[in-house]
Formats: structure tokens, sequence, C-alpha cells
């Protein structure tokens, strides 16, 4: 029987996206976090990686946030062309 609760704030908008990629999923909420609270369990810590981001990666990550330093490209052929330059 089921009976333990958990109480957590979000912010609305995250809840709502979410919840909304839940719903294509066909699952609840509290089937996803049931799901989380599983993978927890099997692998005793959380199911993926977390680490501290490195100071290129965190600047990276800054820039991005601000729309800094974005390069776009007009095809996959000149976004590759630029990677192997």
């Amino acid at each position: 029987m089921k009976s333990a609760m958990i109480h957590a704030r979000v912010e609305p908008g995250l809840k709502q996206k979410v919840e909304s990629i839940f719903a294509n999923l066909g699952i609840s909420a509290t089937e996803a976090i049931t799901i989380y609270y599983k993978q927890v369990a099997l692998r005793n810590g959380l199911p993926f990686e977390v680490r501290i981001p490195n100071r290129t990666t965190a600047r990276t990550f800054k820039d991005t946030d601000g729309r800094r330093n974005l390069k776009r490209f007009d095809s996959v052929d000149a976004l590759f062309k630029d990677l192997n330059s």
C-alpha cells in the first residue's frame, strides 16, 4: 500500500512542461517519481552522472543562457566544415 507523501516546490513553467512530457509518455507525475526513486534504489545513487562543470563548460553554459557567442549555420555541411577546421 502506498502511503508516503513527497512534497516539492518547482517553477510552474517547469512543472507544466514536464507534466506535458509525462502525458505524452502515458505516465503520471507520481509514476515518474516512482520510476526515479526505484532507479536511485537500484543504482544506490543518482541514475545519471552529476558533475561540476569545468571552467570552459561553465562559461559556455553562461554564454548560451545569455545568447552570447552563438554560432549559426545554414546547413549541416557548414556546421561540420566549421567543426573540422
